[in-house]
């Protein structure tokens, strides 16, 4: 049985939407929502949030959640993860096998999708999954705020980019478009050395933590999912959000 946790990293100061780790989701913080996912997957004592902010860390508090809190100078969600995973294994006397990253704006995540990464990890050469899921519309292949995936014959990632991948030049329809998501899995020594690394080219041109792992050679598993996600990066996709939870079961299981 191999040891699992699952870690939220979050902040208020998000470039494209601040504050939006709390804003109002039915009555619930998003944040909220994607701590309740996670633990549904993994169970609570297994669940955390890292966060270098005061009112994310009294909310998950509030709730009976297990929170950590980080430095405020991290630039990218996996090196707070990596930060965070170091304090817990130091709080619990007890070296992680996995950790899985899920990002604080993925309040549709399913807790399947969450838990069905884990398997991967019994390929001793598998150390990075990430989900994915399709791209449905000529709107979201374009939008840059919308993180695309091409993959090789064995669902590696080979390139992550804000532009629409592959090239849409010769029609957009027929292409595979897919979409990264922020549930990231890792073997504990890969995000080790992920955080051991410096800031890549493709990664700061792109804004994309994980081009750092393809640049410096690694794999990626990336694993389809057909389940909807979508990361909250807008007000109008808050409000998407919250019209799809309408009636959601998974919600109605927080409590």
């Amino acid at each position: 049985m191999i040891n699992v946790i699952g870690i939220i990293p979050v902040r208020m100061n998000s470039s494209r939407f601040p504050d939006k780790p709390l804003k109002n989701i039915h009555g619930m913080p998003m944040v909220g929502h994607c701590y309740y996912r996670t633990m549904l997957a993994l169970g609570n004592e297994n669940t955390y949030v890292a966060t270098c902010d005061t009112e994310i860390y009294d909310y998950v508090l509030s709730i009976g959640g297990n929170v950590v809190m980080t430095s405020n100078k991290h630039t990218r969600a996996t090196t707070r993860t990596a930060e965070a995973m170091q304090k817990i294994e130091k709080k619990i006397e007890n070296p992680l096998d996995v950790v899985i990253m899920v990002q604080g704006d993925e309040p549709l995540i399913s807790p399947k999708t969450i838990s069905e990464t884990i398997a991967y990890f019994g390929e001793s050469s598998t150390n990075i999954v990430n989900i994915m899921s399709h791209i449905k519309t000529k709107e979201s292949f374009k939008d840059k705020n919308n993180v695309k995936v091409v993959v090789n014959h064995y669902n590696d990632a080979l390139y992550f980019s804000r532009e629409p991948i592959p090239s849409p030049w010769k029609g957009w329809q027929n292409i595979p478009r897919y979409m990264q998501t922020g549930i990231i899995a890792f073997r504990r020594d890969a995000l080790i050395r992920f955080n051991k690394l410096n800031e890549t080219p493709l990664e700061q041109i792109e804004s994309i933590d994980m081009n750092r792992v393809l640049e410096n050679g690694e794999k990626i598993k990336m694993v389809l999912t057909d389940s909807l996600t979508i990361g909250v990066d807008t007000p109008e996709e808050l409000k998407m959000v919250e019209e799809l939870l309408v009636n959601d079961q998974i919600m109605q299981q927080y409590l």
